[in-house]
C-alpha cells in the first residue's frame, strides 16, 4: 500500500530531522536494509545457480535432456539474478531516502530529483522560520 502524500511529507521531514541531529547516526541507517536484502538475494541466485548445475549433470548421467535443458534454464534465470542484484545493490555511503526503492530511484533522473529535494528544502525553511517568529 503506498504511503499518501501527506505521509509522504512527513516522512521526510522526520528523515531531514534525523539528518539534522545526529548526521553519523543517519548515515549509519541509510542504505542498509536495502543493502542486505540484495545481498541475500544474490546468495540465492548463487544456490540456485548451483542447484541448476546439479540437474544438468543429474540429466546427463540420466541421459534425460529434459532435466538438464531445466538445469540450464535455472543456471541462466539464477546468473541473471545475481547480476542484476548485484549491480541494483548501493554503494556503502549511497544516500537514499528511508521510503525510496530501488527501482524508483533508477526511473528518476538525477536532476528532477534535485530541484525536488531543493524545493522540499526550501518549504522545511519557510515552515521553521514561520513557525519560529
Amino acid at each position: 500500500m503506498p504511503l499518501s502524500e501527506h505521509e509522504q511529507r512527513m516522512l521526510e521531514q522526520m528523515e531531514r530531522a534525523l539528518y539534522a541531529e545526529d548526521p553519523k547516526f543517519a548515515t549509519a541507517l541509510e542504505g542498509s536494509g536495502l543493502r542486505t536484502y540484495t545481498r541475500r538475494r544474490v546468495y540465492q541466485a548463487v544456490a540456485g545457480f548451483l542447484v541448476g548445475i546439479a540437474l544438468l549433470m543429474a540429466g546427463m548421467v540420466a541421459q534425460i535432456i529434459l532435466i538438464s535443458v531445466v538445469g540450464f534454464l535455472v543456471m541462466l534465470g539464477c546468473a541473471v539474478l545475481a547480476v542484476t542484484g548485484w549491480r541494483k545493490a548501493p554503494k556503502p555511503g549511497e544516500q537514499q531516502t528511508l521510503g525510496e526503492t530501488a527501482g524508483a530511484a533508477a526511473r528518476r533522473q538525477p536532476r528532477q530529483r534535485k530541484s525536488m529535494m531543493n524545493r522540499i528544502e526550501q518549504r522545511w525553511q519557510r515552515r521553521r522560520d514561520e513557525q519560529g517568529h
